[in-house]
């Protein structure tokens, strides 16, 4: 396949960045002009919740890595302060899906962020999200690694 046929590339979380691929089933993402960025998947049958369909963790855990996507593939490391999903049908497992999100609005480091999944075809709306992103600068995880080294040292004081 000539390398103007490749899907775009996906930008993988630290989990995913270890088995090479999105366990998600993200298979190709794309930032526009407009700044929406759009995402092609599928939801594997690992992620069967009831019959056929994908379990609604594995929605929510898809809408957020969308919301998130809007900062990052504009170059702003922000992490999730919240994230309102809202299931409208069931998402087929198995089947191609589409998926869009956009900041709305910003006040601030906070970055307002919609996002919508659909089924593929016919273009059924099945799962909407609202995201609040906080931006973060590239300590944010240092920090957080030394605050829970913290808590884990005083959790061990307290059980002697």
């Amino acid at each position: 396949m000539p390398a103007d046929d490749l899907p775009p590339p996906v930008y993988l979380c630290g989990g995913c960045r270890r088995t090479g691929r999105c366990r998600f089933g993200i298979e190709s993402e794309h930032l526009d002009d407009a700044g929406v960025v759009t995402y092609r998947l599928r939801c594997d049958r690992v992620h069967e919740g009831g019959l056929n369909v994908a379990h609604g963790g594995w929605t929510a855990g898809v809408l957020d890595e969308l919301v998130g996507h809007v900062a990052v593939l504009s170059g702003q490391l922000a992490v999730t302060g919240q994230l309102d999903v809202r299931f409208v049908k069931p998402v087929p497992v198995d089947q191609p899906l589409v998926a869009r999100a956009w900041r709305e609005s910003q006040q601030g480091s906070r970055w307002y962020v919609r996002a919508v999944l659909h089924l593929e075809a016919g273009g059924a709306e099945l799962a909407t999200a609202n995201g609040i992103l906080v931006e973060r600068d590239h300590g944010h995880f240092s920090r957080h690694q030394e605050w829970l080294q913290e808590q884990l040292a005083e959790a061990d004081d307290g059980a002697a």
